[in-house]
């Protein structure tokens, strides 16, 4: 099934005159910003806008040739792919990029980083990355569970401050995947009242979700109805926490967990393919993570995170990739680090793997069978479009 680089094949040479935003653009945009832009789009207020053609040109010159770009274990490998198509198609190559930040602190587990897109048709994108390749992000996100607000959202609001500022007329949309989704919907919702009446949609491509009393607040209520979420059908990162209900599922061409990746998400036309709800495993994940997250303590969560983390950077691992090239070195040091917890972190740590595991295998089997014998699909009623500007 095509993707979204079939997409750009399809569609690129449409203008947004010839055709509007819609969510596969969405989506291309959220994960523009996982593309180190450093030294070559400004930070907010400090240059012009570049087109992104001459971006993209700029970033490529600072690969050495016939290099390999290695964006990360998790981070989707076809993203550099994606730029180039969209630096040749007539829809995105004058956008205009400005405003990139990028901050990571592997002490404090701090990872942020945002783009701002002049998408031609009035609007601003506004793209928070995802989770990258680093332990200090994974952490960060982790982190979700356990503290009402965690360092990159503080960030996103601060963002979005900075960038309406900037652009003190346009109307914005936000958007991001995974943990950038997170981002986009948390910056909407604590964006000052006078920035909020800007916003014109927010985009949550399989973002976690948030504690309750978030989803409850004024703040929430006032920008619900342009929040925007989709998440592929056995979606575990995008149930975990509390979310909208009102969400679009899409069709994957992957299974489990690597249904995460946007890449897999199925394209016809300019939209995703919809299904009416999540599969079994979507449900039976939703369940079993919020059931075990709800019955562990604040504290013991706190302690189960460190622990993992400081498992996990035993071996003085700084990236998933780290973690990968040098897995003999890792799993002796990881198995040391667990050695020495308290017995109730290290129960947690192995408890919360057998969990997750157990949970995707004893459906993997039916879903397979069920793609197999897959029928054609009508479109979900509840799908909720992005308002009209």
């Amino acid at each position: 099934m095509a993707n979204l680089l079939d997409y750009l094949d399809w569609r690129g040479d449409l203008t947004l005159e010839q055709a509007s935003f819609n969510e596969v653009d969405n989506l291309i945009l959220a994960e523009l910003s996982f593309v180190d832009f450093t030294g070559i789009v400004p930070p907010p207020g400090k240059g012009d806008s570049v087109p992104l053609h001459q971006a993209a040109e700029a970033f490529f010159e600072t690969i050495p040739a016939g290099e390999t770009i290695d964006m990360g274990v998790l981070v989707p490998a076809a993203i550099p792919d994606m730029l180039r198509k969209m630096a040749a198609s007539r829809r995105f190559r004058d956008m205009k990029l400005n405003c990139f930040v990028s901050w990571l602190d592997t002490e404090k587990a701090e990872q942020f980083a945002a783009l701002t897109i002049e998408t031609g048709d009035g609007l601003l994108y506004l793209s928070f990355r995802g989770t990258d390749d680093t332990l200090a992000g994974w952490k960060e996100d982790f982190l979700l569970a356990c503290l009402p607000e965690i360092p990159a959202q503080k960030m996103a609001v601060q963002y979005v401050r900075d960038v309406a500022r900037q652009y003190p007329r346009r109307r914005l949309r936000l958007g991001g995947h995974s943990k950038g989704g997170n981002l986009a919907v948390y910056a909407g919702v604590y964006a000052p009242d006078s920035v909020q009446k800007r916003v014109h949609a927010i985009w949550s491509n399989d973002g976690p979700g948030f504690h309750d009393d978030l989803l409850d607040l004024p703040e929430h209520q006032r920008v619900a109805d342009r929040i925007v979420s989709i998440v592929p059908k056995s979606s575990v990162v995008g149930m975990l926490l509390e979310h909208e209900e009102d969400y679009v599922v899409v069709d994957s061409s992957q299974q489990g967990l690597m249904q995460h990746d946007g890449f897999s998400w199925e394209v016809l036309g300019d939209h995703f393919v919809k299904l009416r709800s999540v599969t079994r495993q979507g449900r039976l994940n939703d369940l079993t993570l919020k059931e075990w997250v709800h019955n562990m303590p604040l504290e013991q969560r706190e302690k189960f995170v460190d622990g993992l983390f400081t498992v996990l950077s035993a071996s003085g691992a700084v990236t998933l990739t780290d973690l990968k090239e040098e897995s003999l070195k890792a799993a002796g040091a990881m198995v040391r680090a667990m050695k020495d917890m308290e017995k109730d972190t290290r129960d947690a740590l192995i408890y919360a793997v057998r969990l997750l595991f157990r949970c995707n295998a004893k459906v993997l089997l039916e879903e397979w069978q069920q793609d197999y014998e897959k029928k054609p699909r009508k479109k979900w009623s509840r799908k909720k479009e992005e308002p009209a500007p």
